[in-house]
């Protein structure tokens, strides 16, 4: 029996009024960006102050007319065709398996260099960027390819196995752990990029995941593991997806977040989680600006390394994660009390477009570079000469990133992932804050939605270290 999340309306904690209001300033100071910019330079040309403007005006507009509209745009789910599954998810998940166990041999005895070895460029290029842009546009492709499925179920059969531990009534606080140790290792530990290292992190994090659904269950991994979690989130937003049952899978289309309005309302656990995949982005662009290296002491013209801050991006996450989670509630709880309406859970949900749209914009120049490199490694693994994909001699380029010609229409692709992902959020927070609220209602959420698109933009455009 599917369990009915518990309300976070009932306990929001007293920090969410303090910061609900001072937050908000926070995010709106950064009102007039600076044009200088993305590392290439090219950026020092173009007007991002009127960049960003535009889009805070687009979005409070869009959230003014939609207030006061009588209709929004019908968002329905519409069949495209159907037909018989062609490879069970067991399979293609235990294929997927095998892939993992060879990427962790590659990166324990393959060549420490991040950039030659297929451990690091698969998982930072493919895993981290490329499936979930994938699944922003055709569904949630890490179903299929989730290393722990198949694996699972073989291990549970073999023992077997039928019942569970209970971890179930844990809710989304085991993703919610995992995902807060993979951020800190990415953006806070010393060698996130180092092959013989990320394989071991990976390896052990795939065992102990793999031994919690072997007692509990593989249907525990939508809730507790955090790959599955985020990336099943992030994909509720694209245009296509697939709805899979054994033997039958039928392609669907609809407006981008349609599938939004069918979720259940977010527990406490997954609003939890929620926050930190937006703290994470803010603070992986914010870590690197000037701004940020001023506040730390540190000179962004000759910075230290990672282990010189530690601490301070480890305060700085934290700091990021907890003033965005009050934000958020903070914003909910005003507008609901002057104007009704807002239940937290079913308007949490409009933010897993602004989570997909910022990991699209955040994301984007790192799989234009590295994913350079990850194809001449798929190319020649070993690095004899081979010519593995067929494809013609090419040499890894970064030139682009200085063309006055590429790097405007970079910027563009980014300006409207964001634009686009803020102009989603507020549709969708309109259709999900309920018919009892009032026009009013909506001015705290819209506030925090221009505020966070126009914080967006700036950390694109204004001058970074690295």
């Amino acid at each position: 029996m599917k369990r009915t999340p518990k309300s976070f309306d009932g306990f929001y904690p007293k920090f969410s009024k303090a910061l609900g209001a001072g937050g908000l300033a926070v995010l709106l100071a950064p009102g007039v960006a600076f044009a200088c910019a993305l590392p290439p330079s090219v950026i020092l040309t173009l007007p991002t102050g009127h960049y960003i403007t535009a889009a805070a005006l687009t979005v409070a507009l869009t959230a003014i007319m939609g207030v006061t509209a009588h209709r929004l745009p019908v968002m329905a789910p519409h069949l495209v065709w159907e037909r018989r599954v062609l490879l069970p998810a067991s399979l293609t998940s235990y294929l997927s398996f095998l892939a993992f166990l060879g990427l962790i041999l590659v990166g324990l005895f393959g060549a420490r260099d991040p950039m030659h070895n297929l451990m690091t460029l698969v998982f930072w290029t493919g895993v981290w960027i490329a499936v979930p842009l994938g699944s922003m546009l055709l569904g949630n492709l890490w179903r299929p390819l989730n290393p722990w499925t198949g694996p699972v179920r073989i291990a549970r059969t073999l023992l077997g196995r039928t019942g569970s531990i209970g971890l179930a009534r844990l809710g989304h606080w085991p993703a919610v752990a995992g995902y807060a140790g993979f951020v800190w290792f990415q953006m806070v530990s010393l060698y996130p990029d180092d092959p013989a290292v990320l394989a071991q992190v990976a390896l052990t994090y795939w065992a102990a995941i793999f031994a919690l659904a072997v007692l509990e269950g593989e249907d525990w991994l939508a809730q507790g593991e955090f790959l599955t979690v985020l990336f099943g989130f992030i994909a509720k937003v694209a245009p296509l997806w697939h709805e899979s049952d054994v033997q039958r899978t039928r392609l669907i289309r609809g407006w981008p977040g349609t599938q939004v309005l069918s979720m259940p309302p977010l527990s406490p656990s997954a609003v939890v989680f929620v926050s930190l995949a937006l703290a994470a982005l803010t603070f992986d662009g914010l870590a690197e600006t000037f701004w940020w290296q001023a506040l730390i002491g540190e000179n962004p013209l000759e910075p230290t390394g990672r282990s010189a801050v530690m601490w301070e991006n480890t305060g700085g996450l934290l700091a990021i994660w907890v003033l965005t989670l009050g934000l958020i509630l903070g914003s909910i709880l005003l507008g609901r009390r002057i104007g009704g309406g807002f239940a937290t859970g079913p308007v949490m949900l409009s933010f897993l477009a602004i989570a997909a749209g910022y990991h699209a914009a955040h994301y984007l120049v790192m799989l234009l570079t590295a994913g350079q490199y990850t194809l001449a490694a798929l190319n020649d693994p070993l690095m004899t000469g081979d010519n593995w994909l067929g494809l013609p001699p090419f040499f890894v380029s970064f030139g682009f990133l200085t063309d006055p010609r590429v790097m405007p229409v970079i910027y563009g692709l980014q300006f409207a992932a964001i634009l686009g992902a803020h102009l989603l959020a507020v549709l969708l927070g309109l259709k999900l804050a309920g018919q009892g609220a009032r026009p009013l209602a909506h001015l705290p959420m819209t506030l925090l939605m221009v505020g966070y698109t126009v914080l967006g933009l700036w950390l694109l455009s204004t001058a970074r270290s690295g």
